[in-house]
């Protein structure tokens, strides 16, 4: 068993990483932003929890992560854990191979912005730590016990059976992490159906019943679901024919639109696409930043009402995320749009909830209601020491298999 983890999450101008020890109290972590400019430097948290603002101009991923993991003084890792966004039907973190690289490559056109900057975070850390084992954590894999009723899209079945067109969902460290949490926390660990709203510039929700995924908000990319920070969610698929034929837009103009340029910053008149900011300038008046945040929480509340439609039995909410866990207004805006399913939000409470911490915020009447802060670095090092340990384990037997036969 790793008695410490590195968790990398590698995106294509950034890398978020922590280090975490086995009983997880303590932890180094640090972003590294901004990679291959000018302005490349690394944020974090260091030994002694003191800060680190670290220049490294024009530095590439590799070079990042050697400055980074340099100031981890003499705490080495045991093993490397990936955050990795598609693994395409793989149902379980799995230790990479050359197979299972393989297999996080060919996933590649289904996440183009995500899989290959894992790909330079999975190369750079083979080259420093050629003997440590290291694992692949999927955002998807949590999603993967949705029934077929919920992942098939309604489009002609080839497209399902030979390019695998279907729904993957995405969060899937979060969600797992918070609703087991908050299960645990409600007296219930992993049994009966919850809802999870993962709330942030990307923002999602699931459907879970009995600790298992059974819908979700995110489809064949992370771009399907509810607003988020730049991201449309939701929209009529005929809307790229629309801007084709009318403003002769291409598909990446349009894709590009949708991804990074709609959402909250699209509806605000590219105000923002932080929910701070948003409400702040709602306060003062501002109407774009009103009409986004009310479409943000209708919704919002819009898919947690079509989620509850996968549970045999509703027994509450979990919020998290960035806004999840840090906005009462958007939490109460929210639950202000779900009236017939007996939530009875308790204002002070909700008022009252600091940042960074977990509790019930409903008045102990109808589906509990709770706020719990996400963990996906401790779920993802949690995942790949049970990988590891059981590798370790299946060494050990084969070992002991040898032994016997030569005696």
């Amino acid at each position: 068993m790793p008695k410490s983890v590195l968790v990398i999450n590698c995106g294509s101008s950034s890398i978020k990483f922590a280090l975490l020890l086995e009983d997880q109290e303590f932890r180094i972590h640090g972003l590294a932003e901004n990679l291959g400019t000018p302005e490349a430097r690394i944020k974090g948290v260091t030994v002694g929890n003191e800060p680190v603002d670290i220049r490294i101009p024009n530095a590439d991923h590799k070079e990042a992560l050697e400055v980074g993991l340099a100031r981890l003084a003499n705490y080495k890792p045991d093993a490397i854990g990936h955050r990795i966004v598609h693994g395409g039907t793989l149902t379980k973190a799995e230790l990479l191979t050359d197979d299972i690289i393989e297999k996080i490559r060919a996933a590649t056109p289904l996440a183009p912005l995500h899989n290959p900057a894992h790909l330079v975070g999975i190369e750079a850390t083979q080259r420093l730590f050629p003997d440590l084992p290291q694992v692949a954590v999927f955002d998807t894999a949590f999603h993967q016990t949705m029934p077929e009723h919920a992942f098939r899209y309604a489009l002609p079945k080839f497209l399902y059976t030979e390019h695998n067109v279907r729904r993957y969902g995405f969060h899937g460290t979060s969600h797992a992490y918070v609703s087991e949490r908050g299960s645990e926390l409600a007296g219930s660990f992993k049994q009966g159906g919850w809802l999870t709203a993962h709330l942030g510039n990307g923002s999602s929700t699931c459907a879970i019943w009995n600790g298992q995924s059974v819908d979700t908000s995110m489809g064949l990319t992370p771009l399907e679901g509810i607003v988020m920070g730049t991201r449309s969610g939701d929209v009529d698929p005929s809307l790229h024919s629309f801007l084709a034929s009318n403003l002769g837009w291409d598909v990446y103009k349009i894709d590009k639109m949708l991804n990074k340029e709609s959402g909250l910053l699209g509806l605000s008149n590219n105000l923002s696409n932080d929910m701070r900011t948003l409400i702040e300038a709602s306060e003062q008046g501002n109407e774009d930043a009103t009409i986004a945040i009310e479409v943000f929480c209708y919704r919002l509340a819009k898919s947690l009402a079509a989620l509850s439609c996968g549970l045999p039995r509703l027994d509450g909410l979990f919020f998290t995320g960035g806004i999840g866990e840090n906005s009462a207004y958007i939490r109460e805006k929210t639950m202000a749009y779900l009236p017939h399913f007996g939530f009875n939000l308790s204002k002070e409470q909700n008022d009252n909830l600091k940042r960074g911490t977990e509790g019930r915020i409903d008045t102990g009447t109808g589906p509990q209601i709770w706020v719990i802060p996400t963990d996906e670095e401790g779920r993802i090092a949690k995942e790949t020491a049970h990988v590891v340990k059981g590798e370790v384990s299946q060494a050990t037997a084969k070992k002991s298999e040898a032994d016997v036969a030569m005696a």
